[in-house]
Formats: structure tokens, C-alpha cells, sequence
């Protein structure tokens, strides 16, 4: 039985997983292509922008289809996670491979943005910013977009990877706490308080409800 908040996998998707249980290549292939799209959306999410004209994000998923089906054997014995989850798992490991491989280990310096869409980021800002009413003149989306992205980046890593997990990738609070190791509670909590960091961070840099 699925836990709660954690997408299942399709009947479609079981049905495929038997096949390639049973060594049905083609049907791992059928597979991998459901989610081909998804997986190519997330890593030009998490890919670091400084690599975009070295990195093609296409590259990064053909890498992650060929960890996926080395491994498909060993996940097939304990599924730990849904497949959807298992492959985004393997994808942000290639693409924080690919930083590492291209830029080393340093350290994003702190105020710099985070490289988030700017719909999401817009749509974001405005959940934070309900209820401030200080007048201020009208911000173009680019704008406000720019300074959650700042903001975003000055939170630490923990509270970062929670925001850009459940509002960029749109996962469930229990899909974060299962790909991150900790109960629900936890994982909830922590997401209370990135969203109470990242609202008084904007609120000290001047942005409110009137803004968006």
C-alpha cells in the first residue's frame, strides 16, 4: 500500500516494471521514455546555469537512463521509492556530477541567485507576501523574481533543498521526507521554516504584497 502523500506508480508503469523485471529491454526503454520528459525539466532545474554552454541537460538524462538500467536489477528487489522518484534521484546526482566535474567543489557565494523559473518564482513570492500591505511602487515579474532567487540563495542548504523540492518540483511533503531520509514531521517543519526565513528575508529587503 502507497504511503500516504507519495504518488503511486501506474498500473501502466508495474505492469512495465514486471516485463523488465523478466529481462524485457524494451519495456525498461518504454519506461524511461513515460518519464524522459520530467527528467529532462529537472535537471535544467538543478543543472548550474555556469554550465549551460558546456552541458547539454539531454547528455545528463541519456547518463541517467544508463545508471537506471545497471541498477534496475537492485531496485527491483527493494523498491524503496516510487520509479519516478528513483530516476529524479539518479538524474540530480549526474547533474551535481556534472558541477563537480566542471567547477569543482566551490561554494555558490552568498546573495547570488539561485536559477529558478520565474513563474514559480513570481507565484512563490506572492504566496510568502499575503497580508503585507506597506505601499510601495509595482515590481515587474522579472524583478520580483530576481530578489526570491536572491533570497532563496541565502538560505542554508537544508531549508534551499526543501523549498526548490516541494515549490519548483511540485513534490508532496511525504515524497520529500522519503527522498531526504527523515519522517514527514520533520520534513514539514523544515519547510515552515525555510518559507518563515524567505518571507522575512524579502519583507528586510523592502518587498511586500503590494509589490507583485
Amino acid at each position: 500500500m502507497p504511503k500516504h502523500g507519495v504518488q503511486p506508480d501506474s498500473a501502466v508503469t508495474q505492469g512495465l516494471l514486471q516485463q523488465a523485471a523478466a529481462g524485457d529491454r524494451q519495456a525498461f526503454e518504454q519506461l524511461f521514455a513515460r518519464h524522459q520528459a520530467y527528467l529532462q525539466r529537472l535537471v535544467e532545474l538543478r543543472l548550474d546555469p555556469r554550465l549551460r554552454s558546456r552541458v547539454d541537460p539531454a547528455d545528463v538524462v541519456q547518463e541517467a537512463y544508463l545508471v537506471a538500467l545497471s541498477r534496475l536489477s537492485v531496485y527491483l528487489e527493494r523498491p524503496a521509492l516510487p520509479f519516478r522518484l528513483w530516476l529524479r534521484q539518479i538524474a540530480v546526482d549526474h547533474a551535481l556530477k556534472a558541477r563537480r566535474q566542471h567547477l569543482g567543489t566551490a561554494r555558490r557565494a552568498l546573495g547570488k541567485e539561485v536559477p529558478l523559473p520565474e513563474r514559480s518564482s513570481v507565484a512563490l513570492a506572492r504566496q510568502l507576501l499575503v497580508g503585507d500591505s506597506t505601499p510601495s511602487q509595482q515590481l515587474h515579474h522579472r524583478e520580483t523574481a530576481r530578489r526570491l532567487r536572491q533570497a532563496v540563495a541565502q538560505l542554508p542548504r537544508s531549508d534551499r533543498e526543501v523549498v526548490i523540492m516541494r515549490h519548483f518540483e511540485a513534490l508532496s511533503n511525504r515524497e520529500v521526507a522519503l527522498l531526504l531520509g527523515i519522517d514527514s514531521a520533520t520534513a514539514s517543519k523544515r519547510h515552515g521554516r525555510a518559507m518563515l526565513r524567505l518571507h522575512r528575508i524579502l519583507s528586510e529587503g523592502g518587498m511586500t504584497e503590494s509589490q507583485l
